[in-house]
């Protein structure tokens, strides 16, 4: 038992120093400590006024003082008692209930109940924890329920590519095909779908985490940029779409890894590219500002729709017709925010969508 109180309750977040030691929940952990040290003290006044009138009792009786001193001894000691016994029980009611319901509630919040509360009606100190401890549950319920989504999502972009390779392959064994090259290559389309969104997951998540490898080094941003303006040009003359690139002379270098920022710069222009199946322009713009550079992808499209604004970054968001997985956005902003920038989108409406991605200096 003394092994888990040191390391903190079961909730406690893993390597986190317990008690915290900043922040908020480092106040609320100091103001629950100096409610108890009073209580203490209360409860140890009350037991040292109980034995000086016991002492004072026997001492009286000792003495054979009149039985007048006496009774008045004993009815102190027993207005005494009394009033020390409420002023305990206020104490315990105000100190040890409220922590044994948050004890109560982080066991249900262990065995997986992510709806478990606490009243946050207490002292000062008791509500600062409560409520600390009611943004976390609710932080935990969020990230279930975003689990249980992902897991639904994901099953679905499975589902198709998955279905067409075991309708080809039956299609073989049943003799209605022939398995030639031609047929091969229809499933190999398809398992490089998979590939893909797997590959996007684990980016995904490991940015996420935290824990994405990055190669960095003072690299040309400028270069990243054209880069990917040339390999999307062809393509997209084709569906009478210009991808062109703005910018000042001496863009200063950033510390960052080409290949991730080439890959989040290519997710936005795609799905600028993919918002405009009818032809439009896309403008990459970037600018040197004092502590960091920005690069604006700039397209003619429809623009998105102002209540899927907020939610354009999420897994598997996407519009009815686009052919993407909708994990594009995610993956760009999770691997400019490894390199300590972010990504945004500022503008969106008739006249199209601006999104930002921008680098510290």
């Amino acid at each position: 038992m003394g092994r888990q109180f040191r390391s903190g309750p079961q909730w406690w977040p893993e390597g986190e120093h317990w008690p915290p030691r900043g922040g908020r929940g480092y106040e609320a952990w100091a103001g629950f400590g100096r409610r108890m040290f009073m209580g203490a003290l209360v409860f140890i006044g009350f037991l040292v006024a109980v034995a000086v009138l016991i002492g004072a009792l026997i001492a009286t009786a000792v003495a054979g003082m009149a039985s007048t001193g006496r009774v008045g001894v004993v009815l102190a000691t027993l207005f005494v008692l009394v009033a020390g016994g409420w002023l305990l029980r206020m104490v315990v009611r105000r100190t040890w209930r409220p922590v044994r319901d948050l004890i109560g509630a982080a066991g249900r919040l262990a065995d997986g109940d992510y709806s478990a509360r606490v009243d946050e009606r207490s002292s000062a100190g008791i509500r600062a924890v409560a409520s600390s401890f009611n943004s976390m549950a609710e932080r935990l319920e969020e990230a279930d329920e975003q689990r249980r989504r992902l897991m639904s999502d994901l099953g679905h972009e499975l589902r198709t590519p998955l279905a067409v390779i075991r309708g080809e392959i039956e299609a073989v064994i049943d003799g209605v095909r022939d398995g030639g090259p031609e047929h091969m290559e229809s499933m190999l389309d398809e398992v490089e779908v998979l590939e893909r969104l797997i590959e996007d997951l684990r980016i995904l998540t490991l940015s996420e985490a935290g824990k994405l490898p990055l190669q960095t080094e003072q690299a040309d941003l400028m270069k990243v940029v054209e880069e990917v303006a040339a390999s999307y040009r062809p393509a997209a003359s084709t569906s009478g779409i210009e991808v062109l690139v703005e910018a000042p002379t001496g863009v200063p270098s950033v510390e960052m890894d080409p290949v991730r920022i080439r890959q989040a710069l290519t997710n936005l222009v795609v799905n600028s590219i993919r918002a405009m199946p009818g032809g439009g322009r896309v403008t990459i713009k970037v600018k040197a500002e004092d502590d960091r550079i920005t690069t604006q992808v700039i397209d003619t499209g429809p623009g998105i729709d102002p209540a899927q604004l907020e939610e354009v970054f999420g897994r598997f968001v996407k519009s009815e017709n686009s052919p993407g997985s909708g994990l594009g956005l995610s993956i760009a902003r999770g691997l400019v925010r490894a390199h300590r920038g972010d990504v945004e989108i500022i503008a969106s409406g008739p006249d199209g969508t601006t999104a930002v991605m921008w680098l510290p200096r």
